[in-house]
């Protein structure tokens, strides 16, 4: 799917295919062209989304963006698509199709990165490693933080969104954005008391008006960050707040006769209303970089723990629900320290009615450890549940319940960050800046976006099964 033309289809081969002759759509498949087909016409809207393809197991087995959800899904059931060998073995496993809508083409583009770097469907593979695909960075240790794509992000001192699919289509999106928000993009080390830089010419995109010219001292520190605060909000989600503090920005500006700030606040939530590229669906900014050598966070929970040996599978689990309705729970697997996305897995809570954090948990956990039993599979080193010691019990009450032996089960508690280990009467306390806590941090932070992305899109769209 990287980089193609929006009527190009993805590029599949069946396995064990030569590549000659026509291929012959079964009759189940057949059956699905035309329910499929019929679907799209009567419910596919012709605004930008996304598309998702599943198996007969609800299963999301491809994920695609389009600026006309109608036509560009329509275009899987024609007869050539059958028989293209892009597309044939997509159709031939393909059970039910559905939709995300969104608001522009840019939003599309950002929905599209976030679900499959979260579902990993079977024929997104492009995506599978994530290094050689593009991210948007914004650099966070610099006086005026720059904005950038890159194929090799860096460890630390930045914030990441993405991969993305299409480096053509995320310069696009950039375009956009920069009209907004008026960054640069440049890679000058421009310091806020640099006298020097009053005298440096900026470059055309001042001119026109898309950018501020921090290199010619033309904003200040102070405005600027606000600029890129103000994008770092819309690439959160966020855009109905963001909306709203620019309001009270330009009325208090207009109130004080700074007319020329009001105006291009003004100027700038125009443009945001015109655009609406991220639309009401909460998305979550994609996990940092690990900035720190996970081994060593492996070796600090080696010690605080008194484990024989270093642990090397650590699990993560969260719940999120709103108001009590879909409640769900999201299970997160790291391996050696760094997350491994094949086993990431999500569930809908089935056993409990309303808001019941506690009970959810022992049902998650539950399910989780009574498969791998029944499957014979190797539990991880480490078990851990978001949440406190009332977390951590009912987390126990799992195994006990299936008689089975748990892994070292802890849980952590958000606000003092304590370290609840079962089996011990008192939680521990490490530093900030120990390097346990903070992978425990990361496996934590990870689970919990994990699971509040599985809500919203719930919220969206019951497409999605356990």
């Amino acid at each position: 799917m990287a980089e193609h033309p929006e009527n190009e289809a993805i590029e599949s081969t069946p396995a064990g295919d030569t590549g000659e002759g026509p291929l012959e759509l079964p009759k189940s498949q057949a059956e699905f062209f035309a329910r499929a087909a019929d679907k799209v016409r009567g419910k596919f809207p012709t605004t930008p989304g996304v598309y998702l393809f599943q198996d007969q197991q609800g299963r999301v087995i491809y994920i695609g963006k389009a600026k006309n959800l109608r036509a560009r899904a329509g275009s899987y059931f024609l007869a050539a698509a059958a028989d293209d060998r892009r597309t044939a073995q997509l159709v031939r496993e393909a059970h039910d199709i559905d939709f995300l809508e969104a608001e522009s083409e840019v939003d599309a583009l950002l929905m599209e990165a976030r679900l499959v770097k979260d579902i990993q469907p079977k024929f997104n593979q492009e995506l599978r490693d994530d290094k050689t695909f593009p991210y948007l960075q914004v650099t966070t240790h610099e006086d005026f933080p720059r904005v950038e794509i890159t194929r090799e992000p860096r460890s630390s001192g930045v914030k990441l969104y993405g991969p993305f699919t299409s480096v053509s289509s995320l310069r696009g999106a950039l375009q956009v954005l920069q009209r907004v928000f008026k960054f640069r993009t440049c890679s000058l080390d421009i310091e806020e008391g640099d006298e020097r830089w009053r005298w440096f010419r900026p470059c055309l995109l001042a001119s026109i008006n898309q950018c501020t010219a921090p290199c010619n001292l033309r904003i200040s520190k102070e405005e600027y960050r606000k600029d890129i605060k103000r994008l770092r909000m819309f690439l959160d989600g966020n855009r109905q707040s963001l909306v709203k503090e620019m309001q009270k920005e330009m009325q208090e500006a207009s109130s004080a006769l700074r007319f020329e700030k009001a105006a291009r606040l003004r100027d700038e939530i125009n443009l945001l209303e015109r655009i609406k590229e991220r639309g009401d669906l909460e998305q979550h900014e994609q996990p940092e970089v690990f900035y720190i050598d996970p081994k060593k966070g492996l070796a600090g929970l080696k010690k605080v723990l008194g484990l024989e040996k270093m642990p090397r599978t650590i699990e993560g689990v969260d719940i999120a629900h709103l108001g009590g309705s879909d409640t769900v729970a999201s299970l997160v697997q790291f391996i050696d320290g760094l997350p491994f996305k094949p086993g990431y897995r999500r569930f809908r809570i089935r056993e409990v009615e309303g808001i019941d954090d506690f009970a959810s948990i022992r049902e998650v956990v539950a399910r989780r450890f009574r498969g791998l039993a029944e499957d014979d599979q190797m539990f991880p080193d480490i078990l851990l549940i978001d949440g406190g010691k009332g977390q951590l019990g009912r987390g126990m009450e799992a195994f006990e319940m299936l008689g089975i032996k748990p892994p070292i089960v802890l849980s952590i508690a958000k606000k003092e960050e304590l370290i609840y280990v079962a089996g011990r009467d008192k939680p521990l306390r490490l530093s900030r800046h120990s390097f346990a806590l903070r992978l425990l941090q990361y496996v934590r932070d990870e689970s919990h976006r994990f699971a509040q992305h599985y809500h919203h899109l719930l919220r969206r769209k019951r497409t999605l099964g356990d």
